[in-house]
C-alpha cells in the first residue's frame, strides 16, 4: 500500500538559480552535449513511425488537438460567446436547469438487439419514464473514443473510457447523430444531457504518438521530457511488446537529481508494486519526424496509458485540446453540461529540496478550472467537478471553477452511518463542510456511480491529520479518524461480513448500494440474499435516497440503484479484475426497460447482474416498489424547492442512529426573513427510534407538519424542540409552520 503523504504548504522557493545544480532556464541558454542524429532513411508506406509522412498525417487526422483548432476557429468572433455571464460559478442556476440526475454507464446498459447505447438512452419511452420518476437529466458517462494507438491499430481503453483519444463518438456506443437525437429527446421532455471532459490526461492516442515523434507543438500537450541519449542509462529497459515502463523510486530520484523531472509527487494514486511505483514512466525509443530517435519520461497521475496534460506549456497545446473537446460537446453535440473528471491535478511544481513536488491544491489547478468552467458558462452550459481532495480544495476550486462538486466528503460518511448505525461521523463531515465554506447546494449528492465506494478520506488523512476532533466521546486526530472509518467500513462491508464486496486498491470498496445495505443487514453471501430480504433492503435504499435528495444540491442515482442491482460474482469478470481493478464486479449489466429479458450480457459483454427490484415499467405499476417510493420523495423535494435552499444546522441528536438537517426554503435569498424552515429527520438503523429534535433555528409554538401526509406531528416547545417517532430506516420531511 502507498504511504499517504500530508500535503505541505508551498511558499515561494528560496533556492536561487545559482544554488540549483541545474538552472531553471531554457536549454538554449546553457550548453548541452551534441546528440548523434541518425540519418533519414527511405520508408515503406506501411511503416508506423515519424519517417513516414502518410502515417504522420493519418495521426494528425485522428488527433484531438487538430479538431480543437478547427472548433475554436468556428466559434471565435461569434456573438454567442458574449451572451452569458461566466466569471462566477452559480450552483443554483445549474440546479434550476437540472437537479435530479441519472448517471449512466455505457457498457453496462442492456439494449434491444442491434440497438446502441446512445440509441437506447435517447428513446422517448425511457424519457417519459424518467420524467414520471422525477429525473430531469442524464449523465451519459464517457462515450468518445478512448484507449490508444499502436502503429496503425487502435488499442482498448485501460480505464473505462476515461483515457480519451478523440472527439469522435466510439462506434461501440453509437453515432454522433444518435447523440444529437438524445439531446433533442431530452430537450423535448425539459431534460438535459451531461457529457464528460477529462482535463487532466488523455489516452495514448494520436496526440501522444505525435508528441513522442516531436511533431510541431504536440509535445507541449503533455508533461513529458526528452532524455538525452547519454543519459539513457538512467532509464529502465522497456520489455518487448510494450511501449513504456514505469519508473521505480530509485530511477525517479536519479532523474530528478539530473534535473530532468521534478521527482516524487505527494501521492502515488493506484500504487501497485511492480506496476505503478511512481507517477512517471519512460518510453521506448521513438523515431521522430526529424529522423531523431528519442526517449521520453512522462507524467501520469493515474495509469501508464493516461499521460498527464501540461496546462502551462508555452504552446498552450494542452489547454487548446481540452477546450476544443468541451466546445465539441456543447456546441456541436448539444449537451447542457460537462463533468470535469480528475480536475484537481492540473498543476505540478518542484518543491524545496527533500520534499515531494507540489501536485495537489496547486493554484494552477484553480486557474485552469476557472478557464474551463468560464468557457462552458460563456456558451451557456455548466460544469461539475469530481475532486477528491480536502474540503478547502473543493471550496477554493469551486469559488472560481466548476458550478458544482461531487460530494466526496459526506459520501463515505453516510455509508459509515448505515454500516454502524451511528451518525457521529456523518454529522462531523456535514458540520465541517459548512464550517470550511462548502455549501451543500454546490454538491452532487449521489447514490452509486461507476466508481468504488471511496473511503480515502483525504481531508482528514492529509492536511488535517494532526488536527483533533471529537468522535465517539473522545478526542482523536484526523489521521486516527480516517484510519478508524476505513477500518469500520472494511470490517462491516467486506471479507467475512460480505464476500461479494471487494476492496479496490487503497481507494475504497467495489460494491453497489444494494450490496452495502445487504452487508449492513448481516447478509454475508450473495446466495443468502433472498426475496424475504428485499423489503428491508428497499426500505434502507429509500432512506439513503432521502438523505441525498432531502438537502440542497443535486440528487444523483444510477441504473444499479433504480433496479436494486447486486454485484456479479468475481469469477464472472476474472479477466477484468486480474490486475486488481475490482470495480468491475459492481458494473453489472442491467435492463432498465425490460427490452431484452433473455439477454445474459450487455452488448459490450458485461455479465447481467441480479436485480432485486425489477425493471422500471413493472415498478411504476406497483405502489410499493422502490421506484414508487423514489417518485414520491422526489416529488416532495421538487414541491418545496429544497434543491436550492440554504442549510442552517446539523444539530446534536437524541439517538446515535438519528440524523437531523435543518434548512431554510429561501431559494438562496438569505435576506428573506419569513422563508419556511424545513427539517429532514432520518433513522439509519433497523430499530424504531423515539427522540427529540432540537435546534436554535426553531421558533417555539410552530406547528410541525409532515409534508408527505400533511399531518401535524407536534409543536416546537419552549426549549426549541419537538418529539418524533421513526420506524426502522424511516425518514421525515417536516415543515415548521407558524400558528
Amino acid at each position: 500500500m502507498d504511504e499517504v503523504i500530508r500535503p505541505v504548504e508551498h511558499d515561494a522557493t528560496e533556492i536561487t538559480y545559482d544554488e540549483q545544480r541545474y538552472p531553471a532556464r531554457p536549454n538554449r541558454l546553457r550548453s548541452r552535449a551534441q546528440v548523434r542524429r541518425p540519418e533519414r532513411r527511405s520508408t515503406d508506406w506501411r511503416t508506423a513511425d515519424g519517417t513516414n509522412p502518410s502515417y504522420v498525417q493519418w495521426l494528425v487526422g485522428q488527433s484531438m488537438l487538430a479538431d480543437a483548432d478547427v472548433l475554436g476557429r468556428q466559434l471565435s468572433g461569434q456573438a454567442i460567446m458574449w451572451r452569458n455571464p461566466y466569471a462566477r460559478p452559480d450552483a443554483r442556476r445549474a440546479l434550476r436547469t437540472a437537479s435530479v440526475w441519472f448517471t449512466a454507464y455505457p457498457i453496462s446498459l442492456i439494449t434491444r438487439p442491434g440497438e446502441s447505447f446512445l440509441g437506447a438512452l435517447g428513446d422517448d419511452q425511457l424519457w417519459q419514464t424518467f420524467r414520471k420518476i422525477g429525473i430531469d437529466a442524464v449523465h451519459t458517462g464517457p462515450v468518445k473514443q478512448a484507449g490508444g494507438i499502436r502503429g496503425w491499430q487502435m488499442t482498448p481503453s485501460v480505464d473505462g473510457h476515461f483515457d480519451r483519444i478523440s472527439t469522435h463518438i466510439d462506434t461501440a456506443f453509437g453515432t454522433e447523430a444518435e447523440f444529437r437525437r438524445l439531446c433533442e429527446t431530452a430537450d423535448s421532455h425539459d431534460g438535459s444531457v451531461i457529457d464528460d471532459i477529462v482535463p487532466g490526461h488523455t489516452g495514448k492516442g494520436a496526440d501522444f504518438r505525435l508528441a513522442e515523434m516531436a511533431y510541431e507543438d504536440y509535445p507541449g500537450i503533455y508533461h513529458m521530457v526528452e532524455i538525452l541519449e547519454q543519459d539513457w542509462d538512467l532509464l529502465p529497459e522497456v520489455p518487448e511488446g510494450r511501449d513504456a515502463v514505469n519508473l521505480d523510486a530509485v530511477a525517479e530520484a536519479k532523474l530528478a537529481e539530473a534535473g530532468y523531472i521534478i521527482g516524487a509527487l505527494q501521492r502515488v494514486i493506484f500504487y501497485a508494486p511492480g506496476v505503478k511505483e511512481t507517477n512517471w514512466s519512460a518510453t521506448a525509443p521513438v523515431i521522430g519526424v526529424d529522423g531523431t530517435c528519442r526517449r521520453w519520461v512522462y507524467l501520469h497521475y493515474f495509469k501508464e496509458g493516461q499521460p498527464s496534460i501540461n496546462w502551462l506549456d508555452p504552446t498552450f497545446a494542452g489547454m487548446r485540446l481540452v477546450i476544443g473537446d468541451a466546445l465539441h460537446s456543447l456546441g456541436d453535440l448539444g449537451t447542457q453540461a460537462l463533468r470535469l473528471d480528475a480536475n484537481g491535478f492540473l498543476g505540478v511544481e518542484k518543491s524545496a529540496e527533500g520534499l515531494p513536488a507540489w501536485s495537489e491544491g496547486h493554484p494552477l489547478s484553480q486557474a485552469a478550472n476557472h478557464v474551463i468552467a468560464g468557457m462552458v458558462r460563456k456558451i451557456g452550459g455548466f460544469t461539475f467537478q469530481e475532486l477528491n481532495l480536502t474540503i478547502e480544495d473543493i471550496r477554493d476550486t469551486g469559488r472560481v471553477g466548476a458550478d458544482l462538486s461531487y460530494d466526496f466528503v459526506n459520501r463515505p460518511a453516510y455509508h459509515h452511518a448505515l454500516a454502524t448505525g451511528d451518525t457521529d461521523f456523518l454529522r462531523l463531515t456535514l458540520r465541517t463542510s459548512l464550517e470550511v465554506g462548502v455549501d451543500p447546494v454546490s454538491l452532487v449528492h449521489a447514490l452509486q456511480n461507476h466508481d468504488e465506494l471511496t473511503y480515502e478520506l483525504v481531508h482528514w488523512a492529509t492536511l488535517h491529520s494532526a488536527d483533533v476532533y471529537r468522535f465517539r466521546g473522545r478526542d482523536i486526530t484526523g489521521a486516527e479518524l480516517a484510519e478508524t472509518i476505513r477500518a469500520d467500513l472494511l470490517r462491516h462491508l467486506t471479507g467475512e461480513a460480505a464476500d461479494y464486496n471487494l476492496v479496490f486498491t487503497t481507494n475504497g470498496i467495489a460494491c453497489t448500494t444494494a450490496s452495502v445495505i445487504a452487508a449492513a443487514q448481516g447478509l454475508r453471501t450473495l446466495d443468502e440474499i433472498g426475496e424475504e430480504h428485499v423489503d428491508d433492503i428497499r426500505r434502507a435504499h429509500l432512506l439513503l435516497a432521502k438523505y441525498n435528495a432531502w438537502q440542497p444540491g443535486v440528487f444523483a442515482l444510477s441504473g444499479w440503484d433504480l433496479l436494486g442491482m447486486l454485484p456479479v460474482p468475481a469469477d464472472t469478470v476474472q479477466d477484468l479484475i486480474a490486475e486488481g481493478d475490482t470495480r468491475w464486479i459492481h458494473r453489472s449489466a442491467h435492463d432498465l426497460m425490460d427490452v431484452a429479458p433473455d439477454a445474459s450480457t450487455s452488448s459490450a459483454g458485461m455479465p447481467r447482474g441480479r436485480s432485486l427490484y425489477g425493471a422500471l415499467p413493472a415498478q411504476l405499476a406497483s405502489g410499493t416498489s422502490f421506484v414508487a417510493g423514489l417518485r414520491a420523495l422526489i416529488a416532495i423535494r421538487n414541491r418545496h424547492d429544497i434543491a436550492v435552499a440554504t442549510q442552517l444546522d446539523i444539530p446534536d441528536v437524541a439517538h446515535k442512529g438519528m440524523l437531523v438537517m435543518v434548512h431554510r426554503l429561501d431559494q438562496g435569498e438569505t435576506a428573506v426573513a419569513d422563508a419556511p424552515i424545513q427539517v429532514t429527520v432520518l433513522n439509519f438503523t433497523g430499530d424504531t427510534i423515539n427522540g427529540a429534535v432540537r435546534s436554535t433555528h426553531f421558533v417555539p409554538g410552530c406547528r410541525v407538519v409532515d409534508a408527505c401526509t400533511g399531518d401535524e406531528i407536534g409543536r416546537v416547545d419552549g426549549l426549541y424542540s419537538f418529539g418524533v417517532t421513526l420506524d426502522p430506516y424511516d425518514g421525515l420531511f417536516l415543515l415548521l409552520e407558524p400558528t
